[in-house]
């Protein structure tokens, strides 16, 4: 049906080009149309594709960070960096495609807000001032402000490096009766007459101890602002930056040992030998103080001590004085710290059910075993009623366990001797069973005794940051880099279980340190008790 308001010319010319226009209106109309629903079905494939990333994500996330009670997923291992590795792949194709979807969207003058946390409130903040084009009909008039929209976002400097001049003048008297010239003392440093700051110093250690950046990755970034600083030099300055820490090691050390109960761990830290250049497997011994499960007051605290070996002396010598409870994996060395059953004070071991856990959670993953899935089954809910008592005092964890854990705990036992019985021993299941089994004492203490954890996975979230480091590292060096390494990582780990930022406390503890802080105030340079604001006394 035609429009009655166009009006047609009638001039053949006129016409000829009015229809053309119109032709060509058609096909624009046509081809945008086209463009259209092309559009619409690749958003529909993009969004497929994305809700199936998003799919995959969220099993992964269900299975790293859920409770325990709700997944049968086993604990994260030591080494599955690659495994987080792939899936921030997954997410960065996932913010690819929400990104390509976004750009084939009209754009809007407004945009939906999404909730956010807010920056945090100590950083700088720059306000960019954006005033409007003013409309030519409106020039010169009165603008009256009658509200405005803030919004924040990130930024970020990259690191800047820079040249403290030091500048001491010296003065002579006019009256030449006086003798002599005044100037100042050369203030003191870590590194004496050296090139680095202390705050260098704490940069460098905080990137290769608590970051898993190596020393030959910070030489190429100080190479890329034209700085030459080799890795040899900066390995030099964290001898020394160890040995001034030494006395705070042994400090922490102390402080650790008064504690109720202590978690245990080793890991192998490849060293080369002098001499030969072979690597040898020598190993990092981590201790850790966190008393905040049951109620504690007192600051968490790890130490790393580093040994040539992995016998039973090494915690026996660590541990000298220690009367507490020991939470340990079921490697066989720490059973000659336990305490003699008539013996006063001493050692008490107690066992780790992730261990166990582990174990049969392997065979229910290949679908092996019913019993490794029942087994599993049942032992979740030890972790759902463990998240009900986090945080209480140790008699009511104790109270809680008994009534609600030793049933579990039994049944378990129960399972595990009558099938022990029915399989062959040299099967991967009767290994498992014989693991907890022959552990039964120690696993069951956590029942009685509401200072000990379910599992001892503590000291291997502060392992963990050493294998990563570890990683990237290769090997410590030497021994000597090995001690250097245990010392350094210790403090700034603690610093960030107490949640200090270790850069920040390990510049103010080093100029401390240089300026002579005295030893009978020690514990005023513990990560625990830094105060970034607080002027040296």
């Amino acid at each position: 049906m035609s429009d009655p308001s166009i009006i047609l010319p009638k001039d053949p010319a006129a016409l000829m080009a009015f229809a053309l226009e119109m032709a060509q209106k058609a096909a624009r109309v046509e081809a945008l149309e086209a463009e259209v629903s092309a559009l619409k079905s690749r958003e529909v494939a993009l969004n497929e594709r994305l809700d199936r990333l998003n799919d995959i994500l969220k099993i992964f996330n269900r299975g790293r960070f859920s409770r325990k009670s709700e997944t049968l997923q086993a604990p994260p291992a030591e080494d599955d960096e690659q495994l987080v590795l792939l899936f921030e792949e997954v997410a960065t194709g996932v913010g690819a495609l929400e990104a390509e979807i976004r750009k084939g969207r009209p754009k809007s003058s407004s945009s939906p807000s999404r909730p956010r946390k807010s920056l945090p409130a100590h950083l700088e903040r720059i306000e960019v001032v954006i005033e409007p084009d003013e409309p030519e009909e409106h020039a010169g008039k009165q603008k009256v402000r009658i509200g405005e929209d803030r919004s924040e976002r990130l930024d970020v400097v990259p690191v800047t490096y820079r040249v403290i001049v030091t500048v001491r003048p010296r003065y002579a008297y006019k009256d030449k009766s006086i003798d002599g010239v005044l100037q100042a003392k050369a203030p003191n440093h870590i590194v004496e007459a050296g090139l680095p700051t202390e705050a260098l110093l704490a940069h460098i250690a905080v990137s290769k101890y608590a970051d898993g950046l190596p020393l030959y990755r910070q030489e190429a970034i100080f190479a890329r602002q034209n700085i030459e600083v080799s890795r040899q030099v900066m390995a030099s300055w964290m001898g020394a930056v160890g040995f001034e820490l030494t006395t705070l090691h042994a400090y922490m050390m102390a402080q650790l040992l008064k504690g109720e109960r202590l978690f245990a761990d080793e890991t192998v830290l490849p060293t080369l030998s002098p001499g030969n250049g072979k690597v040898l497997h020598n190993y990092l011994w981590a201790y850790v103080k966190d008393d905040r499960p049951f109620g504690g007051g007192d600051p968490p605290i790890v130490v790393y001590q580093f040994e040539d070996g992995r016998s039973g002396d090494r915690p026996k010598r660590h541990l000298a004085g220690f009367n507490g409870v020991l939470q340990v994996d079921g490697y066989a060395a720490y059973n000659q710290l336990e305490k003699a059953p008539d013996a006063n004070a001493g050692i008490q071991l107690a066992g780790c059910w992730a261990h166990v856990r582990r174990k049969f959670y392997d065979l229910h993953a290949n679908n092996s075993s019913p019993v490794a899935t029942q087994t599993v089954e049942i032992m979740s809910t030890l972790w759902h009623h463990e998240d009900k008592v986090r945080g209480q005092s140790p008699e009511a964890r104790a109270a809680y366990r008994l009534k609600h854990g030793k049933a579990i705990v039994e049944a378990l036992f129960q399972l595990w001797e009558k099938t022990s019985s029915q399989i062959s021993q040299k099967s991967s299941l009767a290994k498992a069973i014989d693991y907890a089994l022959r552990r039964r004492k120690v696993l069951e203490r956590f029942l009685y005794d509401g200072r000990i954890e379910l599992d001892s996975n503590i000291v291997e979230r502060a392992i963990r940051p050493q294998t990563i480091t570890r990683k990237n590292s290769l090997f410590a060096g030497s021994d000597g880099g090995g001690r250097t390494w245990a010392i350094i990582a210790s403090l700034i780990q603690t610093a960030r279980m107490n949640g200090v930022n270790p850069q920040a406390w390990l510049t103010q503890t080093l100029q401390r340190i240089a300026d002579g802080w005295t030893v009978s105030r020690l514990d005023e340079l513990m990560p625990w008790n830094f105060k970034p604001d607080q002027a040296d006394a």
